[in-house]
């Protein structure tokens, strides 16, 4: 239960969440804590991700209910240790968050564009299927979700950014397949597309941040980026309850800009 004996929407839950040190990831652990889940943040910044673990305490969750792992989704015995631990420590998975994620500007003239190739779709693809294959028995005995965080690069093209435009489209498509397989098992797999959030990863790419707020005001009808609580609260719902007849939807939450025409 939540602070005042309140009952939370995902109390008896658990919830794995990847790049939950930071960002979109990070504020998705509070949304979740706010309604009971129990816990497991992955991240590779062991500093911030206990940072996030505070914010979720600060929200009425016990020590036990909350969870780090510090790791890296890229390497391939990380991501097991991140399924035996959580299993270890909660007995079972519920949700599974998809989250972690990034991308470099290249195009087919860059030099480093094999070495872009492999490390955005580690990063992107192969880790969320890792993942995803090792949660799968989990989820079947509770009849859970996964919710993969995509972005709009996956429905639209970004000039520049050709490996991650692909890599995202890759999640969407790896979506739908899953969602269709795994639907008759009970479980549901859907996927949010975000637009320019204003996370610490768009100053990654050398902008200021009134740059990236200037741009977005002009990439989105809405005029403006976006805010990750804008972002964990569609995350929570695709994996409540409340979203038990929906799966293999790609959700945009990119204030218009999948609908707008390059001019």
């Amino acid at each position: 239960m939540e602070k005042g004996g309140k009952m939370g929407l995902f109390d008896g839950k658990v919830v794995l969440i990847t790049g939950a040190s930071s960002g979109i990831g990070a504020e998705t652990a509070i949304q979740f804590a706010e309604d009971g889940a129990s816990l497991a943040l992955v991240g590779r910044n062991e500093e911030r991700l206990e940072n996030t673990a505070k914010e979720c305490f600060g929200k009425g969750l016990s020590k036990d209910k909350v969870l780090t792992i510090k790791a890296d989704v890229c390497e391939e015995e990380d991501v097991k240790r991140i399924m035996d631990v959580t299993i270890h420590h909660f007995g079972k998975l519920d949700v599974l968050v998809n989250n972690a994620g990034g991308g470099a500007p290249c195009n087919l003239l860059s030099e480093d564009l094999m070495k872009t190739f492999d490390w955005t779709m580690k990063l992107n693809v192969r880790s969320v299927l890792q993942l995803s294959n090792l949660a799968v028995p989990h989820l079947i005995a509770t009849k859970g979700a996964i919710v993969n965080v995509s972005s709009v690069c996956g429905k639209r093209v970004m000039a520049n950014m050709t490996v991650y435009n692909m890599a995202k489209a890759t999640i969407d498509q790896f979506t739908r397949v899953t969602a269709v397989e795994l639907a008759p098992k009970g479980v549901r797999v859907n996927a949010v597309n975000p637009g320019t959030i204003m996370t610490p990863i768009q100053l990654a790419y050398g902008m200021s941040e009134e740059q990236i707020r200037e741009r977005a005001r002009k990439v989105h009808p809405l005029g403006r980026p976006g805010e990750s609580n804008e972002v964990a609260p569609v995350i929570k719902f695709l994996a409540s309850d409340a979203a038990s007849f929906i799966t293999g939807e790609t959700l945009s939450i990119d204030g218009g800009r999948h609908v707008l025409c390059a001019r």
